[in-house]
């Protein structure tokens, strides 16, 4: 993305831009230097065919309602505002590369490295739903390894998007902000409430992958694997990686359960089966023999039956919606 020279000239004040650090599907980061505190930050623009969808009241308030998170594990926000037509946020510059980058260089990571990662990031996941914030767009890409530690980025921005967005988030043939890929089949269902076991899901798809070098579900599956998340289980992690033993692939298979009244309750609760699960020696069991223990090995009969209708309607919704869209 190229930033437009009175964008440049209107902050210069402030920031000084100097070099792009990365590139994304609606936004684009630049190191800049910040001239009141003398250090250098990350500046994320959002694309101009994304800022007009957005009310730049809305989304300046709600970052200055994101800015109070202060965990270790969350990128903080500094600043935020509108510019020469382009929202813009302010984080500080965090030497390191992202979850992605390093998935694509190694595919997988060690599984004690895996797990050690995704509890601190269900630390700071925990700590935002505590104040009422939840995440809504976790994913390799938001998740940030620096110095043996894990920082998610971009806490709450999908909701901020989402709200400044408006009215236009309420349209049946609309998905609420998110990463498909990783997103709960909640998030999928129009004007669903969400809560923090959307989260919880969207970090079990994070460590699936993390761990056996797949995702759950493809989001270029087309409407095919659309209609699966929304209505199959995740598959097993043991059926693609069996290496994996067989208590912490239960943990997962607990976390991306497709009603949420089967997951964890908070990201803590998810946090301390994954610590207890690593704690016992490894299981030699065959790839997909091994069932989830309790409550996660049988559906929850009412509930289940009940989630999994209202999946299913909003999944042809949404693809009798596709399909007219094509036509």
């Amino acid at each position: 993305m190229q930033l437009p020279t009175e964008f440049r000239r209107a902050l210069i004040d402030r920031y000084e831009i100097t070099t792009p650090i990365a590139e994304g599907a609606t936004a684009s980061i630049f190191l800049a230097n910040d001239h009141r505190h003398g250090r250098r930050v990350a500046l994320k623009v959002l694309r101009p065919d994304a800022t007009v969808a957005f009310s730049d009241v809305r989304f300046v308030r709600e970052i200055k309602f994101l800015a109070h998170l202060q965990h270790p594990n969350i990128l903080a926000l500094y600043d935020s505002g509108l510019t020469a037509g382009l929202l813009y946020y302010v984080m500080p510059y965090v030497p390191g590369e992202t979850l992605r980058a390093r998935l694509d260089r190694e595919k997988k990571l060690p599984l004690r490295t895996a797990i050690r990662g995704a509890c601190e990031l269900a630390g700071a996941v925990d700590y935002a739903h505590r104040h009422g914030i939840i995440h809504r767009d976790i994913k390799p890409e938001n998740i940030l390894l620096a110095e043996s530690h894990v920082l998610l980025m971009d806490f709450g921005i999908a909701r901020a998007l989402g709200i400044a967005a408006g009215e236009q988030l309420t349209s049946p043939l609309t998905v609420g902000p998110g990463t498909p890929t990783y997103m709960s089949p909640e998030q999928f269902i129009p004007g669903q409430e969400l809560d923090g076991r959307s989260d919880i899901y969207s970090m079990g798809a994070v460590f699936f992958e993390a761990v056996s070098g797949e995702p759950p579900f493809r989001a270029d599956g087309g409407r095919a694997a659309l209609m699966r998340k929304l209505s199959e289980p995740a598959p097993s992690l043991r059926s693609i990686a069996p290496e994996i033993p067989t208590a912490v692939a239960d943990v997962v298979a607990r976390a991306l359960a497709t009603d949420p009244d089967e997951r964890y309750a908070s990201a803590a609760e998810f946090a301390n089966a994954l610590e207890a699960a690593a704690a016992k020696p490894d299981v030699a069991a065959a790839p997909g023999t091994s069932a989830p223990t309790g409550a996660v090995a049988t559906a929850s009969g009412t509930s289940r039956r009940l989630w999994l209708a209202v999946a299913v309607v909003a999944a042809v919704v949404i693809v009798a919606a596709l399909l007219l869209r094509a036509r």
